[in-house]
């Protein structure tokens, strides 16, 4: 099957938020979702970008019955590592179904590799569920390590109620604060 891997564009953020959504199902995490079509095109397409895309697209032939071109995309940004420097990071990775097994998937990460590389990245690093074994076999297959067997890594994060708390104490009251 013919298909293209593309930066995408703002125009393209409705079809992303629909792909997003469908990997929200996926995971199970629909209800999780708060973003909009609107955010995505502030935070993407800005002049101070939070986070860049790929778009994987099909000709007008192989759409989808609902008129779906776009069947794909790999959202990512940069970060830094203390120890090794300029990391590329891999948020999501997403084909629909019906167009798994074309190669849509590994073409977008191996084009997530190159950039990371052009821009002198360390390392690809991302995110996969315990449960979503498929993906997990994918990405060990084409080199990647799973940390939490390797070095024992445990994903952790601040939700808003947790941020807020922290971001209405003062550097006095951290200091004294004890876990």
């Amino acid at each position: 099957m013919n298909f293209t891997i593309r930066h995408a564009k703002s125009c393209d953020c409705e079809h992303i938020m629909r792909l997003i959504m469908e990997l929200a199902v996926y995971e199970n995490m629909s209800e999780q979702v708060k973003i909009t079509s609107k955010e995505l095109e502030r935070d993407g397409f800005s002049n101070h970008s939070f986070f860049k895309c790929l778009v994987a697209e099909v000709p007008e032939e192989h759409q989808t019955k609902e008129g779906h071109t776009i069947v794909g995309y790999c959202l990512y940004f940069y970060t830094y590592s203390t120890w090794e420097g300029r990391v590329i990071y891999m948020e999501d990775l997403y084909v629909m179904p019906k167009f798994r097994g074309n190669g849509i998937g590994k073409a977008m990460m191996c084009r997530i590799a190159q950039i990371g590389r052009q821009s002198e990245c360390a390392r690809l690093q991302f995110n996969v569920l315990n449960w979503n074994k498929p993906s997990i076999e994918f990405y060990k297959s084409h080199g990647a390590l799973d940390l939490t067997e390797k070095e024992g890594w445990h994903a952790m994060r601040f939700e808003v109620a947790a941020m807020e708390k922290l971001a209405q104490m003062t550097v006095a009251t951290c200091a004294t604060t004890t876990t």
